[in-house]
């Protein structure tokens, strides 16, 4: 845990839908069908959503296949 007055934030680290869909080089709606379908978690804030860097981590590296 940070100290406190350290500037530091401990915990995961939240990522917009914008965010998301960057680092993941997909439209904003893609995130969406995917939070909605449950693929990938995410938690609600207001009326936006938010999903941990964790989670896309996870949900990239669970999408590999091999081919041929």
């Amino acid at each position: 845990m940070a100290a406190p007055g350290s500037g530091e934030v401990s915990g995961p680290t939240f990522l917009t839908v914008a965010e998301v869909a960057q680092v993941m080089r997909v439209s904003k709606m893609t995130v969406y069908r995917l939070v909605h379908s449950g693929e990938l978690p995410a938690v609600r804030v207001g009326r936006s959503f938010r999903v941990t860097e964790k989670d896309v981590d996870e949900y990239l590296k669970n999408s590999y296949f091999q081919t041929g």
